[in-house]
């Protein structure tokens, strides 16, 4: 039997622009260009225009991204592999995560993935991310994320469910506005005027939610209607922002309108909103409800802990159409992750760590103490808690309750009233929240 070495090349370079590239036209090179027209097979998107291929580039070269992929040896004539595709993609990027009370930690970050109905079941993608997570490791990252188009796929490789989405839908007759008055003004600006303030306010953002992922190059384009993916600004969006008692903005928001289904009735479809502080949030909102002309308002990165509902006279105004999971987190280095987050109780557990790809395995002692932890390998008979790698992930930054995964059999309790301290000393000083899409 051929090994996969026998049947495929797999080349990660950097993605680059070719000859003849313009900051208004940039031309992809023609790896970079195969590579991207794979991506867009992989997502069932359609072919690439040569523009739009060049853009994908340049947000890759912006981000500093790194590509991956997979070429068949053996490629038949006239197929897509003899056009240099590659039958599978891969791409990865480091951003800060947000670990708790501020502090910023380097993430793994892999987007990308795809393989060609043709290549299924060989391994490829096993290969590709066994190899990606092992050089990241050793690279010196403690922690990989991504976002999963297929939710049955990633925990197998050490991935668990760290963060949720939720989508809502606001009954604006319904809703009437909200029942307290949040501090600041709120005002209609030209998409322009975000240019240099969305970056800064969604810093501010980033910094005060734990369960935050910067934001990469690629998404500002779309988020504030500059670029659409064949090069046109979006003239739809509209956009505004919240200032504080000080005069400051400390939020912002992008959206546009969309046919509602009668004469004058409009669908206003938030697609970005950033807020720094709670007044912000529900100022953006306040805003939002008082569009004329406007029926209903969709949102689809509302908080898990929205306070919306108990601000309107009626909750039910809220609907959620939509809760799923959105980052999915795989330790690398448990005594780095652990040690990087702020711990809540002070306390002592040992937890044993199953992990099937070797890169995270083993005991480990935890001692917090004012709000800092001490991680060490422990060498004991058996530890307090038992647990894999993938529920490591999603109980690292304190999103999921480990009572919960607990009564599900992933967390195994080995002393009795350890669960509940771990729940104690991994709780988040606020509820975990993250709007970055990769």
């Amino acid at each position: 039997m051929a090994s996969f070495d026998d049947d495929y090349d797999i080349r990660t370079f950097s993605p680059a622009l070719g000859e003849g590239s313009t900051a208004d036209e940039p031309r992809a090179d023609e790896a970079s260009a195969a590579w991207a027209q794979a991506a867009s097979l992989g997502f069932h998107e359609g072919e690439l225009p040569p523009l739009a291929a060049g853009l994908e580039t340049l947000r890759g070269v912006d981000d500093g991204r790194v590509l991956t992929g997979v070429y068949a040896k053996q490629q038949r004539p006239g197929s897509l592999d003899a056009e240099g595709w590659p039958v599978a993609t891969f791409v990865t990027l480091t951003k800060s995560i947000n670990v708790g009370g501020g502090a910023l930690l380097d993430a793994h970050l892999i987007s990308g993935v795809t393989v060609q109905p043709t290549h299924r079941r060989r391994g490829v993608l096993r290969r590709m991310m066994t190899d990606d997570l092992t050089a990241a490791k050793a690279s010196g990252l403690a922690v990989a994320a991504l976002t999963a188009s297929e939710g049955g796929i990633y925990r197998r490789f050490g991935f668990g469910v760290a963060t949720r989405e939720r989508a809502v839908e606001v009954d604006v007759r319904r809703a009437s506005g909200l029942v307290v008055e949040p501090e600041g003004t709120v005002e209609l600006v030209p998409r322009s005027a975000l240019a240099e303030v969305a970056p800064v306010v969604f810093a501010a953002f980033h910094r005060r939610s734990p369960g935050s992922i910067d934001r990469h190059e690629g998404a500002w384009n779309r988020l504030l209607g500059r670029r659409r993916p064949d090069g046109s600004p979006d003239l739809a969006v509209r956009a505004a922002v919240h200032r504080d008692a000080a005069g400051e903005i400390d939020g912002y928001v992008t959206y546009k309108l969309e046919p509602g289904g009668a004469e004058h009735v409009h669908v206003l479809v938030v697609v970005d909103l950033v807020a720094a502080s709670d007044d912000a949030y529900l100022g953006l909102w306040q805003l939002l409800l008082a569009v004329d002309l406007v029926t209903t308002i969709r949102y689809d990165s509302a908080p898990q802990s929205d306070p919306l509902p108990h601000v309107l006279p009626d909750p039910r105004a809220v609907r959620i159409t939509g809760d799923q999971d959105h980052v999915w987190l795989r330790v690398l280095d448990p005594i780095a992750a652990l040690q990087a987050r702020p711990w809540a109780a002070d306390g002592v557990v040992t937890i044993a760590v199953a992990d099937a790809l070797g890169l995270a395995g083993g005991t480990y002692r935890v001692t917090s103490e004012g709000g800092a932890a001490t991680v060490k390998r422990a060498s004991v008979r058996r530890a307090d808690v038992e647990l894999d790698v993938a529920t490591l992930g999603s109980l690292w930054l304190g999103g999921v309750d480990p009572v919960t995964l607990a009564a599900a059999d992933l967390v195994r309790e080995r002393r009795r009233g350890a669960v509940q301290q771990l729940r104690a000393m991994l709780a988040p000083e606020r509820p975990l929240h993250g709007i970055t899409s990769f």
